[in-house]
């Protein structure tokens, strides 16, 4: 592999060069305000024991019946084991395969489950059943340098995440499968 300044060690083993899950976002937009709103909120407090943000809606759309300012989603950000155990049980339901275009440039990937019981919550027919966004950002130790409030630097462009090396992290990481096409586009 590619072998580390002055020749030392390849640059692989660094422990600087591993990557990691930086957090987690879930995500339900259900797209109305009121109860349903509410019960998502509930679903995703739930499953991560954290309490979730609601998402207003920008602008008044009279066609989907919603206002500017009304809550309309809910998302809530995981990090640490808990979002590694929360990222595997989504990628259950998915049978541990994703699509090349689930991967973005920035080396983050995202995917959906239609149903939240699939991930081991029991049915409560007064909530319903909710489908959710998991959004997964990955990145390698030293990425504060970018985001603290003193002397500020930029993440160099051979330390960023890219698309190859997600992939690879998927498919080492969770014995994952990329599929180019998804099983409904082919038939």
């Amino acid at each position: 592999g590619q072998r580390g300044p002055a020749g030392g060690a390849p640059m692989a083993e660094n422990p600087m060069r591993q990557i990691r899950v930086a957090k987690l976002i879930l995500n339900i937009s259900v797209g109305e305000a009121g109860d349903r709103t509410t019960k998502a909120a509930k679903v995703l407090e739930q499953l991560t024991g954290q309490v979730p943000v609601f998402g207003r809606a920008r602008y008044t759309v009279r066609s989907f019946s919603i206002r500017r300012g009304e809550k309309i989603s809910c998302k809530v950000t995981v990090r640490g084991d808990k979002a590694m155990q929360l990222i595997e049980a989504g990628l259950k339901v998915k049978e541990f395969e994703l699509l090349r275009r689930n991967f973005s440039d920035t080396g983050c990937f995202g995917f959906g489950i239609e149903e939240h019981i699939d991930l081991g919550i029991k049915y409560d027919p007064s909530t319903g059943i909710y489908g959710m966004d998991f959004f997964v950002v990955l990145e390698r130790p030293g990425c504060r340098v970018a985001r603290r409030k003193r002397a500020q630097g930029r993440v160099g462009s051979k330390h960023r995440v890219t698309k190859e090396d997600a992939m690879k992290w998927f498919q080492t990481t969770f014995e994952g499968v990329i599929a180019e096409k998804s099983q409904a586009e082919l038939y």
